[in-house]
């Protein structure tokens, strides 16, 4: 570590820092700074291709975490400081031994991942959610309120987006329930994903958007632009902006969904609702025309989700709760909970039809549930079956769907 960070400096010294350093003058530059150190100390061609690689990551990309990031396998990334690096691989939690050099380098790298999605982070706002190229979704937390140095999180997504085919294939729900989800979408009825943090909601919402039509024009609406609709024309990608160091030019979700509003949609999908936004996709997209809209949210269970939006719909609108109730039950058609089971796997664990408001609360009627039978080399083992008929089938009827 003590011979890394010694090259970094001198490739710091070398630099011109009045302007831009190319890539290939900057590893011109490694490739010197190393023959001068190989002359003074033998360095093995294996190592000396490893330090050139860190080293032209340290000033390029994303430094000691760049090997993780290029990983397929590897799922998620946690940096708790310098020193404290973990990440989620087949489901399971690891530790690297890789270090940064110091906390500069680390606020460097957290410097460059929040600047390139026009965000900032410091001191006095110390917690932001940002994005990779790639979508990956990261989020980080610094001091003070950090206490023990920088934290950042990143949430990775494949290189590709995976289709519910691929899901199917992996256990996450059966065929059956996958071509019942076809008929939904196609069918436009109003979808909610819910699940808890890690279940999978945006990758189902990414792969259950596949049964969109073609030819219809979709509007995605994200804090961090990670949706990846495939084979659509007609797609327009909006996403959330902060306020600036003044504390303006905040651009909102809920101004998103009002803007797109006014774009002509055909359907309306927002990557997750959190707040009084929920108002705006709620009461104006669902309940006005534009049929077929998707979104998730943070949920243990579909009543739990229903809860969720009452409170979050409380939040931007002065009604009276049964009121509020009658809204979702209107607007909202299926409820689609995922989860994350004790073997780490990732599974649709209820399709839930929303029915109607009545005993005071939003009524729901249970299609698929997923039921467990078992464990086989510490594998949960069970499936998604189906556990009642949809009540409301007048969107299948009209998009020409006799039996489901």
């Amino acid at each position: 570590m003590v011979k890394s960070e010694l090259l970094y400096e001198k490739v710091m010294l070398r630099m011109d820092m009045t302007r831009e350093t190319g890539e290939e003058e900057l590893q011109e530059i490694i490739l010197s700074v190393l023959e001068e150190a190989e002359a003074e100390e033998f360095m093995p061609l294996s190592e000396k291709i490893r330090i050139s690689r860190e080293l032209f990551n340290a000033f390029r990309r994303l430094d000691i975490l760049q090997d993780l990031i290029e990983d397929e396998s590897v799922t998620e990334i946690m940096v708790n400081g310098t020193e404290n690096i973990f990440y989620e691989k087949g489901g399971r939690l690891y530790r690297t031994d890789r270090r940064f050099l110091s906390e500069d380098r680390l606020n460097d790298v957290i410097q460059q991942i929040v600047g390139e999605t026009n965000r900032y982070v410091n001191e006095s706002s110390p917690v932001v959610d940002a994005r990779l190229q790639d979508g990956s979704r990261v989020n980080v937390v610094l001091k003070p309120v950090a206490v023990n140095g920088p934290i950042m999180t990143i949430r990775k997504f494949p290189s590709e987006a995976i289709t519910m085919d691929q899901l199917v294939r992996m256990g996450s729900l059966t065929e059956e329930a996958a071509e019942f989800i076809r008929r939904l979408v196609e069918s436009k009825y109003n979808i909610f994903v819910s699940g808890g943090t890690g279940a999978g909601k945006t990758t189902f919402l990414n792969a259950m958007s596949d049964y969109i039509p073609k030819e219809e024009r979709i509007i995605t609406i994200e804090d961090n632009a990670e949706l990846q609709i495939q084979g659509v024309e007609n797609l327009v990608r909006l996403e959330a902006r902060g306020a600036n160091l003044e504390g303006e030019g905040a651009v909102t979700i809920r101004d998103l969904i009002r803007s797109a509003l006014r774009m002509r949609p055909d359907r309306i999908i927002v990557g997750e609702v959190r707040g009084e936004e929920t108002v705006d996709m709620i009461s104006s997209a669902m309940l006005n025309g534009h049929s077929g809209s998707m979104s998730t949210g943070h949920a243990n269970n579909p009543a739990d989700m229903l809860h969720r939006l009452e409170t979050m719909m409380m939040m931007g609108i002065d009604l009276p709760l049964q009121a509020i109730q009658r809204q979702i039950a209107s607007a909202l058609d299926i409820i689609i909970h995922l989860g994350r089971l004790r073997d780490k796997s990732r599974r649709v664990l209820q399709i839930e039809e929303v029915l109607d408001c009545s005993d005071g609360r939003i009524q729901t009627g249970t299609l698929y549930e997923f039921r467990e039978e078992g464990t086989e080399n510490e594998k949960i083992k069970g499936s998604l079956v189906k556990a009642g008929e949809i009540r409301n089938r007048s969107k299948l009827m009209a998009a020409g769907y006799k039996e489901v």
